[in-house]
């Protein structure tokens, strides 16, 4: 069955870079609309402009600034994409922030709270506001691998993406049979977002740990959105597709 969205409406949180814009890039070239969002308008007005340079049209592509933790927000720009695009069909919960490093223990409750809002509560508050504007067909939650495992100084951030997986599920159940809820848990990333991470000789050193040997590419997370917003993962929901290059099959080293 050929991915393809045409009809089709989405709307992308953390639309403007990074992973976000590669989902919108490919649901465009798969002939959805969509409608991107983030903090910034000239973030937004780029990414635009570039979705539209690269074939999309004009009337295609629209943005709304918006920041995922506030409610209003969420049905601010639900009621503009549907008012711009007629309807709402797949949602991309894909923004996420992690303003802290180090041990759990020793995070601050603002800089907890910020990551809970933005990483776990956004996925709830806009899956919401777009099914009860009309939304009958596919959420995408943009977790991480971290979700699934223990990982030094990161470890708030993958409390906040373990629980997107286990609202992926509650909701695919609550929500059935009129709209499927997926998740992504992409392994690490070639975005800015994540640039300390990878930059420079981070890059060769973390990719010889990956079975695949290297860093995953937007498009390779956005090529897997494209599978679980399109009909040919019809018969799909509540659950989690890993997108890591092999990252979470290493042996434990407890054994052997």
């Amino acid at each position: 069955m050929e991915l393809a969205l045409g009809g089709k409406t989405a709307l992308i949180t953390g639309g403007s870079r990074g992973i976000g814009l590669g989902i919108a890039t490919r649901f465009a070239e798969a002939g959805a609309n969509v409608m991107i969002t983030s903090r910034t308008a000239e973030d937004l007005a780029e990414a635009s402009a570039g979705l539209v340079a690269m074939g999309a049209p004009e009337e295609r592509v629209g943005w709304v600034v918006a920041h995922v933790g506030r409610p209003e927000d969420a049905q601010s720009c639900v009621a503009e994409t549907v008012a711009r695009f007629g309807g709402l069909d797949i949602l991309v919960n894909n923004a996420g922030t992690n303003p802290y490093f180090g041990p759990m223990i020793d995070i601050d409750v603002v800089r907890a709270q910020k990551t809970f809002e933005v990483n776990q509560l956004s996925a709830l508050v806009w899956t919401a506001a777009a099914v009860k504007s009309g939304l009958r067909g596919s959420v995408i939650n943009v977790s991480s691998v971290g979700g699934l495992e223990v990982e030094p100084n990161i470890g708030w951030y993958n409390v906040t993406k373990a629980a997107v997986l286990h609202i992926t599920r509650q909701l695919a159940f609550e929500l059935a049979p009129d709209v499927r809820v997926n998740a992504l848990a992409p392994g690490l990333v070639k975005t800015r977002l994540a640039a300390a991470l990878w930059e420079g000789p981070g890059e060769e050193r973390i990719a010889k740990n990956v079975p695949l040997r290297r860093l995953g590419l937007p498009d390779d997370i956005a090529t897997a959105a494209l599978f679980l917003a399109s009909d040919a993962s019809s018969w799909v929901t509540g659950q989690t597709l890993v997108v890591d290059g092999g990252t979470t099959i290493q042996p434990s080293g407890g054994v052997g």
